[in-house]
């Protein structure tokens, strides 16, 4: 059985720059991304961990940053404590934010693969929009100052 990847894009009316230091500040991570903490040093080979409580339950979701261009592209490997799967390198995930701006609007592609039925492919793009849509809703807000 093949795995299935998304593709899935949001334009936010902020700078590049701006968009980058939402994607990867962990103080502003923490506004839109259910809450979580996310630590990293942004460099290739190190790790990322994604931590907080969803439902009472509490999670350390992790990864390595894979590949980066600073400001406008990163790659991570990425699995989910809450996944139900083990943490064996089958059952990760490649993440990545590609950014490009265009008079004023930057628009976010977030790709994800190693996704297992077209239900969970679904399931990841509703969650990107709802996390990428509230990153928006604070750098337009920030913008609009």
């Amino acid at each position: 059985m093949s795995k299935l990847s998304l593709t899935t894009t949001i334009d936010i009316k902020a700078p590049v720059a701006e968009v980058w230091k939402g994607l990867t500040d962990p103080e502003i991570v923490k506004q839109y991304f259910f809450g979580t903490n996310v630590k990293t040093d942004w460099q290739v080979g190190s790790p990322i961990t994604f931590s907080g409580e969803w439902e009472g339950k509490t999670y350390e979701d992790k990864g390595t940053i894979l590949e980066i261009t600073p400001g406008w592209y990163v790659k991570y490997s990425y699995w989910s404590s809450m996944s139900g799967t083990e943490d064996k390198p089958e059952n990760y995930a490649d993440i990545t934010y590609a950014l490009s701006e265009k008079d004023g609007v930057t628009t976010i592609t977030i790709t994800q693969d190693n996704i297992k039925d077209e239900a969970s492919k679904e399931h990841s793009e509703k969650n990107w929009h709802m996390v990428f849509d509230d990153l928006k809703k604070i750098l337009e807000k920030q913008g609009d100052q």
